[in-house]
């Protein structure tokens, strides 16, 4: 009778070890839901799109935005283990590092624009249904910081 209650202690430990070390998997077509997200000072886009590859630890974002500053398509690549990616996105170096705070993908970016340095400190969270990616930014530059909220439904 102990040796049961042991292996079922034993068991019971590494399955909620196992469960608790899952990370979440941001996989899949997403859209935009403009009513939910909300840029700040900035004007939103029309529309975003994001294809996301998630295979850990790497992570591919493709993605498609229409904005009064016309169209513009993006495909970054990044890798979760901290060390630092470089993208290029409309011909600006992006310098970015992605780690895991818990269930929490946080990206940290930087960046220089038209002569300013530019940080974007995000946080990718995922909904327990796995159909909603909200993506929580905090910009900040010489001329301040703003929070913006970008939230996406999968396809």
């Amino acid at each position: 009778m102990t040796r049961t209650r042991f292996f079922c202690v034993v068991l019971a430990a590494a399955l909620s070890t196992g469960m608790a070390l899952a990370k979440p998997n941001f996989s899949g077509d997403w859209k935009m839901d403009p009513a939910k997200s909300d840029f700040g000072p900035m004007p939103p886009p029309e529309t975003l799109t994001m294809k996301i590859k998630h295979e850990e630890p790497a992570v591919e974002v493709k993605s498609h935005q229409v904005s009064v500053q016309g169209e513009m398509e993006g495909d970054s690549k990044y890798t979760t283990d901290g060390k630092e990616c470089v993208n290029t996105i409309r011909s600006t170096e992006v310098k970015s590092t992605v780690t895991w705070e818990g269930e929490v993908l946080r990206m940290v970016s930087k960046l220089n624009f038209q002569g300013n340095d530019v940080t974007l400190d995000d946080k990718w969270t995922l909904s327990e249904d796995g159909k909603t990616l909200t993506i929580d930014r905090n910009i900040s530059s010489a001329q301040g910081e703003f929070p913006m909220k970008t939230v996406l439904v999968k396809q």
